[in-house]
């Protein structure tokens, strides 16, 4: 018997937790640029909120792309 190893639950939990890691890892890089260039501490943390944000908006940009190519492959 062939069939998919996850189901759709776990699937989604797999997926949400990529997405959060893909955000907290984009935020979490700004800080860390902050630091290398001497920011202070709340710099730093303004930082990490804004690269939260970014990474927040970019993770919304993908998955508009993702739906739009899986649309035209459907056709």
């Amino acid at each position: 018997m062939v069939g998919p190893s996850l189901s759709e639950a776990d699937r989604a939990v797999a997926s949400r937790r990529l997405k959060y890691g893909f955000v907290v890892l984009i935020g979490c890089s700004g800080g860390l640029v902050a630091l290398a260039a001497d920011a202070t501490a709340v710099q730093a943390l303004g930082a990490v909120v804004a690269g939260l944000l970014v990474g927040g908006a970019l993770l919304s940009y993908l998955g508009y792309v993702g739906r739009q190519w899986r649309e035209k492959r459907r056709r």
